[in-house]
């Protein structure tokens, strides 16, 4: 479980745009801004957080997503948004028989992820 997670960024106003293309699918917005960080969220709850830095390291974040259809959408919206494909839209049963996630490597090098825990009828 994450309560919340945090990027420092290197190319703060190009990440910023992306996550917000990005995770606009899965209901996710900005719902805080200042010159040096955003906070990312759903329901009023800032919850992923990117931070105007020097430098950045790779990281892993997976994102919740409600449906497969989300899924989808999150990884159109990746590539659209200038992210290289690092795992199309599937089923991954090696993980849990119900794991439906697709991954994207973003502007500084992070490997997302959206996963879908529940399968659509």
């Amino acid at each position: 479980m994450l309560d919340h997670i945090g990027l420092v960024v290197v190319d703060f106003d190009k990440s910023v745009a992306f996550y917000e293309s990005v995770l606009a699918p899965l209901g996710v917005a900005v719902l805080m801004r200042s010159s040096s960080e955003v906070g990312f969220g759903r329901d009023g709850r800032p919850q992923f957080w990117i931070y105007r830095g020097a430098s950045s390291g790779r990281m892993h974040l997976a994102f919740t997503a409600r449906t497969e259809g989300e899924v989808r959408a999150f990884h159109a919206a990746a590539l659209a948004a200038g992210a290289r494909d690092n795992g199309a839209p599937g089923l991954r049963a090696h993980y849990d028989p119900n794991y439906y996630s697709a991954f994207a490597i973003d502007p500084n090098g992070h490997n997302i992820e959206a996963v879908c825990h529940s399968p659509e009828a």
